[in-house]
């Protein structure tokens, strides 16, 4: 399975989701459309001028929502797929790293991820936020699937 060119994972999996870094239902949230693209699960994005840390550059905590939300729903793919599902399981996360690298300009801003380990219901995922093919920000984060009885389970 993959979204058709221009539909992102979150558009086709969940319309109704209202989180901050990747609902399409949150009107005031950030709208990160991560799409599949081989083996890598990509976004562009551009930061408004409320997302500054001061002029020019976004705020870190923008960065780690980016980055977090986007290799989240890298690991929920990568469950479906290895699981042949027909819609990706609910996945939270469970830890995860950013280092910063160097200023992050307002953009256009590319994001990658990929995984890098499975077992089980864990998802371990890298991944990258570039401008200007410079790398501002790295990520590497566990994420896992989530069982019902959780407040996340079918949150999609």
């Amino acid at each position: 399975m993959s979204t058709t060119p221009n539909e992102s994972l979150q558009e086709r999996f969940a319309p109704n989701l209202v989180c901050f870094g990747c609902g399409p239902a949150n009107p005031q949230g950030l709208h990160i459309r991560s799409r599949v693209e081989g083996e890598l699960v990509v976004a562009d994005w551009t930061a408004a001028e409320h997302h500054q840390a001061f002029p020019g550059v976004v705020n870190g905590g923008i960065i780690g929502a980016l980055l977090d939300c986007h290799c989240n729903w890298t690991a929920a793919h990568a469950l479906m797929k290895q699981r042949g599902l027909d819609a990706p399981p609910c996945t939270v996360t469970a830890e995860y790293t950013i280092q910063l690298k160097r200023p992050t300009p307002i953009g256009p801003l590319h994001l990658e991820a990929k995984p890098v380990s499975i077992e089980g219901d864990k998802v371990i995922v890298e991944g990258t936020l570039t401008a200007g093919g410079k790398v501002c920000a790295t990520c590497r984060g566990t994420f896992v699937s989530v069982k019902p009885g959780h407040p996340a389970y079918h949150r999609w």
